[in-house]
C-alpha cells in the first residue's frame, strides 16, 4: 500500500478518519492524500465576470487556510501528507482521483448514527463506497486504540467471495494482523450441517488458496441473522476492523440475501471496510 485517500469536510468524523489513515499510513509507510472537494457552482467556477472571478478566488483562497490548519497535527508527524482541493459537487468522483493518483485505499468518516440511511443511502460515504473500484474504510467513531492486530473477514465461502478474501490477505498479511474467517449458519432454510459447511469451505480454500491451510482461522457461527452472528462474533475476538464483500453500485445488501452490509454498517461501532467483488 503506497496511497491513501482521506476526503476531509472539516468534521469531527473526518478527523477520526485522518486518525485512522496515520496509523494506516504508518503501519504501510504510506502517503495520505487529504482530499477537500470544495463545493462550487459551475457559475462561480467558470463565471468570466471579473467579480464573480473574485468571489470564486477569494472562497479558494480561504478554503486552502482552513486546510491547513486543519492538517496541523501531531498525530500526522512522520507522514506523508498531500493536501489536494478539488472542485467538484458531488463525493461519488472521489473514485476518479483515486485513479488519477493510483490509490490503494480510501479511509472516510461517517456519522452513522441513527439508521441506515444516515449511514449509507444518499450520503457523502454512500456514493463514495458505491463508485470506488478499490476498498473503502468507513470509521464511525474516535478509535484511539486501533492497531490492526486483529481482523474480521465475513464470507459466506461462495465463489464471487475469492477476489475480496485474496485482496484481504494481501492487506492484512503484510502487517502480520490476525484474520479471522466467518460463516454464520442460521436457523432456518439457509442452514447447512457442519460437515456441507465444511465442503463448501474446502472447495472455497482450494480454488483460492490452492490449499485447505486456512481452514484453522475459519469459525463458524450460529445466530438468528448474519449481522448479528458477525458483530458477536467481532465483539467476542476483540476485532479491531470487519471487512465485508461489495457489489459496489447493487449497494451492500447484496452480498448476502437479507441486508448483511446495511445491519452490519448500521450497528457497528468497529470500522468496517468494504472490498468490491
Amino acid at each position: 500500500m503506497k496511497k491513501i485517500i482521506v476526503p476531509i469536510d472539516f468534521s469531527e468524523h473526518s478527523e477520526y478518519a485522518l486518525k485512522t489513515a496515520a496509523k494506516f499510513a504508518k503501519k504501510y509507510k504510506a502517503e495520505i492524500l487529504a482530499l477537500h472537494m470544495l463545493e462550487m457552482s459551475d457559475l462561480m467556477l467558470t463565471a468570466s465576470d471579473g467579480l464573480q472571478y473574485e468571489k470564486a478566488n477569494f472562497f479558494i483562497k480561504l478554503s486552502e487556510q482552513k486546510f491547513e490548519k486543519f492538517l496541523n497535527k501531531d498525530y500526522l508527524d512522520g507522514v506523508k501528507v498531500t493536501p489536494i482541493i478539488k472542485h467538484f459537487k458531488v463525493f461519488s468522483e472521489v473514485n476518479d482521483v483515486a485513479k488519477v493518483h493510483d490509490a490503494d485505499l480510501i479511509i472516510i468518516g461517517s456519522h452513522g448514527a441513527s439508521g441506515f440511511k444516515e449511514f449509507f443511502v444518499g450520503s457523502n460515504t454512500e456514493r463514495v463506497v458505491r463508485h470506488a473500484e478499490i476498498p473503502v474504510l468507513v470509521v464511525k467513531n474516535k478509535e484511539t486504540n486501533i492497531n490492526f492486530e486483529t481482523v474480521v473477514f465475513a464470507c459466506d465461502f461462495s465463489e464471487e467471495a475469492i477476489k475480496p478474501y485474496l485482496n484481504t490477505l494481501k492487506m492484512f498479511d503484510v502487517i502480520n494482523s490476525k484474520i479471522y474467517f466467518v460463516y454464520v449458519n442460521l436457523p432456518n432454510e439457509r442452514f447447512k450441517s457442519s460437515t456441507q459447511i465444511e465442503k463448501q469451505v474446502a472447495k472455497f480454500l482450494n480454488k483460492a488458496d490452492g490449499n485447505i491451510d486456512r481452514m484453522k482461522d475459519v469459525h463458524y457461527v450460529s445466530d438468528y441473522t448474519v449481522e448479528d452472528g458477525i458483530l458477536n462474533f467481532s465483539l467476542k475476538t476483540g476485532a479491531d476492523i470487519i471487512v465485508i464483500p461489495t457489489h459496489g453500485r447493487k449497494g451492500l445488501a447484496h452480498f448476502f440475501e437479507g441486508s448483511l452490509g446495511e445491519d452490519v454498517a448500521n450497528h457497528a461501532t468497529l470500522p468496517v471496510m468494504t472490498f468490491k467483488i
